[in-house]
């Protein structure tokens, strides 16, 4: 073994693979702070160069955009307020808030090295459980999947505090969207109303895009200011960031720890582990209230393991073949195409080339992390810029990554669609992650229901591993809130005082609003699913009665409960939401390049009032742009009437 261990490092640290390590990095941080695009993408530019090439190098190569892409993808999040990929969606909460509050710089110097441990935690754990992962992982059945998905929907009353109703119900509307398309067990389509573009349901990134980016956008509009609300000391906030990780070690440790197990189990990496992690920080910390307002452990804990989980992907992708995430099944198409054939043979006869994977993936965390702590002091000084001059790039950076979902014009119409209902959750305080979350889990837990019932019947859910998980689901639920009522309760005795009240609900517009249209949607939602056989229409019924309810707890908590009446502001918002409706119209009509183009020019020229010459040079940088991305990715964008004319 000890020859196979130095005969593996003499291959990582050759200086043709070195070499190509660091392109893999370069391109792989690229790839990451562009949002939307994430490591399929990116793994699929790289793909087309491993022809020919020797397997340790081109590994090498490939190696390191897979480590680095999680950590990448994080300026994007805290800067931007947009997830740079699906595994980056938690950091956005805690790490934009951080931005605002002028400690970009804090949140990404902390991002960044707890993610660079987190991927050496991943490597060190991969290096010991690659002997002994295969019975582990054949160990998990279609039940005990079912019930992790069930623990991260558990995690929805952990993120919604006090308004524990609101939460669920965004969480049950998260799930009846993510039932739309077919019925993974019949063969039923439900909830597509004639549209073909709903067929195979909606693209998680044009969702994760429309309920987080756009209305962080209007709202930064609307206010007319910079992205950071208050002066940001880059030197201090960078020896803070620092601090923060080592103060955490606890949380890093244990967050790379759930990253490496989640990322062994086949389609449950990626955006399932940082709502994990991010739940296991909120329930695990002693004082809650700065959640989802700049708590830095709100970033510390999803980025520790996102470079964890990436490690774990590579258990099942390499001993069985089977990808452990969507990254990971790319990973595996470039494995073949080199003359590896993914299996027992990855330990028995090329025992030396596995551990030069895994190494590589070590010291590519380090090269990254290295790289964006360099890049974070220049980079997070973008937060002092006015948002007006950011504004219509960032607009036409995400339109082009929800272009990206499925490269129909329905994507963007979808983008603004899930906008709105961003924006009415944003200013009525609804959870936005909870209906994420319920999105992101639908699919794979009714899949995994189906196949636990089908192969198993009743035992399914008899079994050991899925009664460990049932505890686990019930303790993230119920300790959080026994111990909040207990602490309370100690308190108000120690002083003598009456146990304290709960507090009052609030109620607004938009609140009365989505009331009433959540409750419209379950009825339509109801009728459309009327028809569908038993098996094909449990998930929607089972998301549309959680939705129902939920919107009638809140309702009658609020009848008995005198509610307190809360100004919430919506006509700046809708008039911002109406331009953007506006801009894609014109896009259909006259392309995408050309009234993006325009669109920047013209924005930047009359809103952010910047100089002739310098709209122009920016308006340029933006044809260069999605000319480059058409040439590389093979894009073809919604061409109009003009497109053809000027870029065919």
């Amino acid at each position: 073994m000890l020859d196979i261990f130095l005969s593996s490092l003499g291959q990582l640290f050759t200086l043709s693979h070195l070499l190509f390590m660091v392109l893999g990095v370069l391109v792989g941080l690229v790839v990451g702070i562009i949002p939307g695009l994430g490591g399929i993408a990116g793994m699929s530019l790289l793909l087309p160069f491993l022809y020919g090439m020797e397997p340790t190098v081109a590994l090498g190569m490939l190696m390191g955009l897979v480590a680095v892409i999680p950590t990448g993808d994080t300026f994007a999040s805290v800067l931007l307020g947009i997830p740079g990929s699906s595994a980056s969606q938690a950091t956005v909460i805690d790490g934009f808030s951080l931005a605002k509050k002028g400690q970009a710089a804090r949140a990404l110097s902390s991002a960044f090295l707890s993610s660079m441990i987190g991927g050496l935690i991943g490597a060190g754990v991969l290096t010991g459980f690659i002997l002994i992962a295969r019975p582990l992982v054949l160990s998990f059945s279609s039940s005990e999947l079912f019930m992790l998905t069930l623990l991260g929907l558990s995690m929805v009353a952990v993120l919604s505090g006090r308004d524990l109703f609101k939460g669920l119900a965004a969480c049950g509307l998260g799930l009846l969207v993510g039932a739309i398309g077919m019925a993974p067990a019949t063969g039923e389509f439900r909830m597509n109303f004639g549209l073909d573009y709903l067929y195979d349901g909606l693209p998680l990134v044009v969702v994760g895009l429309g309920i987080f980016a756009l209305p962080e956008i209007i709202d930064l509009l609307v206010k007319r200011g910079s992205i950071a609300e208050e002066p940001c000391n880059l030197g201090e906030g960078w020896r803070k960031g620092i601090s923060d990780v080592r103060e955490q070690r606890g949380l890093v440790a244990r967050c790379a720890a759930i990253g490496s197990l989640i990322g062994t189990i086949p389609g449950l990496a990626g955006s399932v582990v940082d709502w994990l992690t991010y739940g296991h920080a909120v329930q695990s910390a002693n004082d809650k209230s700065e959640f989802g307002k700049g708590d830095i452990r709100g970033v510390i804990a999803p980025e520790s393991a996102n470079n964890a989980c990436a490690c774990g992907a590579m258990v099942p992708t390499l001993l069985f073949g089977v990808p452990g995430s969507g990254t990971a099944a790319v990973f595996l198409g470039g494995l073949l195409l080199l003359g590896l054939q993914p299996g027992v043979g990855m330990i028995e006869t090329h025992l030396d080339l596995t551990y030069t994977i895994i190494w590589s993936l070590a010291l590519a965390n380090i090269l990254g992390a290295a790289l964006c702590l360099v890049l974070a002091r220049p980079v997070a000084s973008l937060t002092r810029v006015p948002f007006a001059t950011l504004a219509p790039l960032i607009t036409v950076l995400i339109m082009f990554a929800a272009f990206q979902a499925t490269r129909s014009a329905g994507d963007l119409l979808a983008l603004g669609a899930v906008g709105i209902l961003g924006v009415l959750f944003k200013q009525a305080n609804w959870s936005r992650p909870a209906f994420l979350i319920g999105f992101v889990l639908a699919p794979g837990a009714e899949g995994y229901f189906y196949q636990a019932v089908q192969f198993q019947g009743t035992d399914a859910f008899m079994r050991p591993g899925v009664m460990i998980i049932g505890a686990l689901i019930l303790s993230a639920m119920f300790i959080p809130m026994i111990t909040a009522a207990w602490r309370k309760r100690r308190e108000a005795v120690s002083v003598g005082a009456a146990v304290p009240q709960k507090a009052a609900p609030t109620l607004g517009v938009i609140d009365t609003v989505l009331f009433a249209a959540l409750m419209g949607t379950a009825v339509v939602a109801w009728m459309n699913v009327a028809d569908l056989s038993l098996i094909g229409g449990i998930m929607p019924r089972l998301a549309i009665a959680i939705l129902a309810l939920s919107c009638l707890a809140e309702i009658a908590r609020c009848v008995i409960f005198r509610p307190r009446w809360e100004h919430q502001a919506t006509g700046l918002q809708g008039l911002w939401l109406l331009g953007f409706f506006t801009l894609v119209g014109a896009i259909l009509l006259l392309g995408f390049i050309t009234v993006a183009t325009l669109f920047c020019f013209v924005f930047l020229l009359t809103i952010a009032r910047l100089k002739p010459w310098v709209a122009t040079a920016m308006a340029l940088g933006v044809i260069a742009f999605l000319v480059g991305m058409a040439e590389f990715l093979t894009l073809t964008y919604p061409s109009g009437l003009i497109d053809p004319w000027l870029f065919g």
